[in-house]
């Protein structure tokens, strides 16, 4: 911070209370760190208001200021709850808050563990809310690359997602206390986001990039790093991982497709955009809506 030149400042928000939950999560300081700073995030997605770390273990949310004091309402609460649960929670996994000033511009962000795998690329996705009203993506959408789909979708393509029954029963625990704590904070507008990987596509892709790489033609590294530091590093210094395996201590929202499936598939599952509260104007949105569709 010393070195910072004068147009360049920076403030860390509620450093305490987010050490704190960082441990409760699992995530140690220094790995932290180096996953945050060793190398420049890059935009995720088309909207600019997501950034993924180097190692894509860390999403950086741009906040305007209006949402930083949704996060200082929440953050006492938040935490409460993160000790109650023991940290085993689908919300987000918020790590950090930082104010960044150039020429006296200010940007602030919030760090969060990526819901999606830094390792497993994700081939399908939805977002889901529970509701079929307005639940449909665009055509535009469905053009992308890797288009996020919704719950009529969902429904459309006749998606499953099949889980051991013990997984599935923990998952829909932490679903139903989680949404508790929501709505007890009066927030909504959250979402599902599910993200499949597709074991055996993924292994296909990976050989081709290891041609590529043997033809010269791809980066050092691979696209996910082998950096043995920082957060996705962790697992790099034991034994190599095979196709579909995944850390749970690194990839933290991951579920494992059951045995006997159709196909082999890994599940990425989490709650995102939890600070949405129910105030003036969402009641006037949603007294809109139920005129239009009743």
């Amino acid at each position: 911070r010393e070195n910072l030149p004068s147009h360049f400042k920076f403030k860390e928000y509620c450093p305490q209370v987010f050490r704190n939950l960082r441990e409760r999560f699992g995530v140690d300081d220094q790995d932290y760190q180096v996953s945050l700073t060793r190398s420049p995030p890059r935009w995720a997605g088309s909207g600019r208001r997501l950034l993924l770390s180097a190692d894509r273990t860390l999403v950086l949310k741009e906040l305007s200021s209006e949402d930083v004091a949704d996060v200082h309402g929440l953050l006492s609460h938040y935490h409460q709850y993160v000790v109650q649960c023991h940290g085993q929670t689908l919300l987000p996994r918020f790590l950090g808050m930082y104010r960044v000033s150039v020429d006296s511009e200010d940007t602030y962000l919030l760090v969060m563990r990526n819901l999606f795998s830094h390792r497993l690329p994700v081939h399908r996705k939805y977002d889901l809310k529970g509701s079929l009203v307005d639940r449909e993506a665009s055509d535009k959408e469905k053009g992308k690359e890797l288009p996020t789909l919704k719950d009529v979708d969902f429904l459309n393509k006749n998606e499953k997602v099949f889980v051991e029954e013990e997984q599935q029963r923990e998952f829909m625990d932490k679903l139903k206390r989680d949404v508790e704590f929501l709505v007890q904070q009066k927030l909504m507008d959250y979402s599902l986001l599910l993200g499949i990987h597709e074991v055996e596509r993924g292994e296909q892709e990976e050989e081709e990039e290891l041609e590529e790489e043997e033809l010269g033609g791809g980066e050092e590294g691979g696209p996910y790093g082998t950096s043995p530091e920082g957060l996705g590093g962790l697992l790099n210094s034991y034994r190599p991982l095979g196709p579909g395996d995944f850390d749970p201590c690194v990839d933290v929202y991951g579920l494992r497709g059951a045995e006997g499936a159709p196909r082999r598939e890994v599940y990425f599952m989490g709650l995102i955009d939890v600070l949405t509260q129910y105030d003036a104007r969402k009641k006037a949105a949603h007294a809109a809506k139920t005129v239009k569709h009743g």
